[in-house]
């Protein structure tokens, strides 16, 4: 089963910076698209980014300009790379592949990860 692995969470400052890693494992056939999202205490759930198969990205309005994904297609890793970090992007950030583990799967499924705590506060 594919299975996703997210680390990198932690503790920083107001306007510092943290990376977010997504490490995917198992047996893939086709990588549709994959994002992070993020639930802060007592919110729903919501997308912060995605990037495709190929290099499409698309961000979350609040954080466009601050944070920006990207894979390393090789090492079946994909990253967050946070920047001027705000006390509203504290939140549990989860990990999501959206795919198909194989040609006899019609439709992609969804692939989540068990989240990583990030805390931005001063």
């Amino acid at each position: 089963q594919v299975q996703l692995a997210e680390s990198g969470g932690g503790l920083v400052q107001p306007g510092g910076s943290l990376r977010l890693s997504c490490a995917v494992s198992g047996s893939i056939f086709a990588i549709n698209v994959m994002g992070w999202y993020r639930q802060a205490p007592g919110k729903q759930r919501e997308l912060v980014a995605t990037i495709t198969s190929g290099v499409g990205t698309n961000y979350a309005d609040s954080v466009k300009g601050r944070f920006t994904i990207s894979r390393d297609n090789a090492k079946n890793l994909v990253y967050l790379q946070m920047n001027s970090l705000e006390p509203e992007d504290t939140a549990v950030y989860y990990c999501k592949l959206r795919g198909r583990r194989t040609r006899l799967e019609a439709l992609p499924r969804d692939y989540w990860g068990q989240g990583t705590q990030v805390i931005v506060s001063s």
